[in-house]
């Protein structure tokens, strides 16, 4: 495994990690759960990724009950959460970026994941009925109690983070470490374009998800159906018609065939792809089964395979590489 550190932080992540988004209380029974943690863990993973909107709450709470079966030293492990959805119930101060609702929902994402702070705390989504200064305040209070060690944001514009930071220095206060984006070969306008200012003068770390745009990339829909997917899952059919668009599939079957040239899957190249960026800290991985876990768990073997070639082989079929303005 690699460990990048996460921004200027001093804090070293693993380069793949291990997301619950979707599984963990909800697609995947616990015992599976406790496998796949254990599987990321053997292999080095050390940050794991969670959210109080997962499940609502559900999925932090197999989290944290796999965590204390375990017994893994603290100091071993990473573990997240994030605030704005709320958890099972969504009363007016049950949900966004308030001082209430961050410092009540930090306290019950530690009791459902049982342990005394988070590693990484994440604004899950900006807050336009929430001044930012009152939520940079109430992230650095958790900070001083020693509840939080890492403040971020999650899908925030770079304005947006940029104000925070800058209410951050205003008063003397720690500003966010980390964002989550969104990252891959098709969502890319953030990580290669908007945050490049936040990377070369603030350091910026990300911790990007769904490297294989909700699956579409993973090769299983370029070799077989949806059935027994998340994409077939009630509720999900938002994901499933943006994720199966026509344009998408199309370039998707042209990537698999490259992949197949290479001799390596789908899931493998488009992962190595992400982890190409310098300014990825690390990739969430997400998984149901041990076996696709384990082979996405070998992507760093495929990083040597992405020559520059290659990179522009899959810059011709994708054709989604940002313009960056030139001042």
């Amino acid at each position: 495994m690699e460990y990048r550190r996460l921004g200027k932080s001093g804090l070293q992540v693993s380069a793949l990690s291990f997301g619950s988004w979707l599984t963990f209380g909800n697609q995947i029974s616990d015992k599976t759960a406790d496998e796949l943690m254990g599987v990321a863990y053997d292999a080095g993973v050390n940050f794991f990724d969670n959210a109080e909107g997962y499940a609502e709450g559900k999925s932090e709470i197999v989290m944290g009950n796999i965590l204390k079966a375990k017994k893994w030293e603290r100091d071993t492990f990473v573990v997240s959460s994030k605030v704005f959805f709320g958890a099972e119930r969504k009363g007016p101060n049950q949900v966004g970026l308030s001082r209430k609702h961050i410092i009540e929902a930090c306290n019950a994402a530690l009791k459902r994941l049982q342990v005394d702070y988070l590693d990484l705390y994440f604004c899950h989504r900006p807050d336009k009925n929430t001044p930012i200064e009152e939520t940079v305040f109430a992230m650095n209070a958790l900070l001083q109690q020693g509840k939080i060690l890492y403040w971020g944001t999650s899908e925030w514009s770079a304005a947006e983070i940029m104000e925070a930071i800058a209410v951050a220095k205003q008063y003397h206060l720690i500003g966010p470490t980390m964002e989550q984006p969104q990252y891959n070969l098709f969502e890319r306008n953030k990580l290669e374009n908007e945050f490049l200012h936040l990377f070369n003068n603030h350091g910026l770390g990300t911790t990007i998800w769904s490297p294989l745009a909700s699956g579409i990339l993973s090769g299983k829909y370029t070799n077989s159906g949806i059935e027994g997917t998340r994409l077939a899952m009630q509720g999900l059919e938002w994901l499933k018609d943006r994720t199966l668009a026509a344009d998408r599939m199309e370039k998707a079957n042209a990537l698999q065939q490259l992949a197949n040239s290479l001799d390596v899957s789908l899931a493998k190249l488009s992962i190595a792809w992400c982890l190409k960026n310098p300014n990825v800290s690390t990739v969430i991985l997400g998984a149901s089964k041990v076996p696709q876990l384990q082979e996405n768990l070998q992507v760093l073997e495929v990083l040597p395979l992405l020559t520059d070639d290659v990179v522009n082989e899959i810059e011709a079929i994708v054709k989604t590489k940002p313009v960056v303005p030139q001042f």
